[in-house]
């Protein structure tokens, strides 16, 4: 066997801190929250489940192409609007 001089306290050190990422946050889109508000759930990385009620356009009206522009993505599926910040991607690979 060879000698290797490893000094793994020092590199454990020198490693990133994995990134935690956001938060999977629920809620309810009926027009009672601010925009800005779950705009800035996304800029702090967040994914929201928004369960929609009422017209999902109108409801989506002014936070959607804000979120879009910052590279976030947002679907519609099954009665909810899913919102993942940029560089979060919504894996619909299983949906057939």
């Amino acid at each position: 066997m060879s000698d290797l001089d490893l000094d793994l306290q020092t590199a454990e050190g020198e490693l990133d801190e994995p990134d935690a990422g956001g938060r999977v946050v629920l809620g309810v889109l009926d027009g009672s929250t601010p925009d800005e508000e779950w705009i800035d759930h996304v800029e702090r990385d967040d994914v929201l489940v928004l369960n929609v009620e009422g017209e999902l356009n109108e409801l989506a009206a002014g936070f959607a192409r804000e979120i879009r522009d910052m590279g976030g993505e947002l679907m519609h599926f099954r009665g909810f609007l899913i919102v993942s910040p940029p560089g979060r991607d919504i894996d619909t690979d299983r949906l057939g």
